[in-house]
């Protein structure tokens, strides 16, 4: 057989490593979007603690950053359950992993989502409040869409590559996809063929996702298309 046997594990693996990578994805949206709104803000301290967290994350490798919190977390963790003089806490792997990298790739977004609100025309929500919107009317009918325009393709491109860095989760201890093919390889013997089947599956990941966001692309940017005809 070609994969000797071991397409299960694989498959099993890539799933796991997908929906890592999706929740993640997720946290990460949602962490951007409050870190941009923070760093928007009038108020200096809050800006000033979304800029701090931007800019140190961005600063750091992502895979140092993962086992820092990562470990770091876990150390906290006991630390506290020490003092109160209770049972150790493990963090689970799977959640860890997700929080992990929502947290790292939330800066990324923060400042994609940042670029985007300051393309809209501030008279746009202006506008909105002027005839009785309430602000969150506002934001979810008149500055998201508008918003989401210019953040696309920047949102993009930091989904591909959170979508590679959900391949280093097996340094967290989840049996994804890298893990898979290690142990596959380590087995085998042939760790170039299931390295290889590694590659291929993140290629199918990227590639389905481009194509899955050109109608969502096109969605956004339809009436702004039609009216530069």
């Amino acid at each position: 057989m070609l994969l000797q046997g071991y397409g299960t594990l694989l498959a099993a693996g890539a799933l796991l490593t997908l929906k890592v990578a999706l929740l993640s994805l997720l946290a990460a949206f949602v962490i951007g979007i409050a870190a941009a709104s923070l760093k928007l803000s009038r108020q200096s301290a809050a800006a000033a603690i979304a800029t701090a967290y931007t800019t140190v994350i961005r600063g750091i490798p992502d895979l140092v950053l993962m086992l820092l919190i990562y470990y770091s977390l876990q150390i906290w963790l006991n630390d506290w359950t020490d003092s109160l003089h209770l049972a150790q806490i493990d963090i689970d792997p799977f959640a860890a992993a997700v929080l992990t990298l929502g947290f790292i790739y939330g800066a990324y977004f923060a400042e994609t989502l940042r670029g985007a609100f300051l393309s809209v025309p501030r008279g746009q929500m202006d506008a909105a409040l002027a005839i009785g919107m309430k602000r969150q009317q506002a934001f979810r009918r008149i500055l998201f869409p508008q918003m989401m325009r210019f953040a696309l393709p920047g949102l993009t491109n930091n989904w591909l590559v959170l979508l590679k860095s959900a391949g280093l989760v097996s340094l967290l201890g989840l049996d994804d996809l890298v893990h898979a093919a290690r142990q596959a390889g380590n087995a085998t013997a042939q760790q170039f063929l299931f390295y290889t089947v590694v590659a291929l599956v993140f290629l199918a990941f990227t590639t389905i996702s481009q194509l899955a966001l050109r109608p969502l692309q096109r969605a956004y940017s339809h009436g702004v298309r039609k009216a530069q005809l």
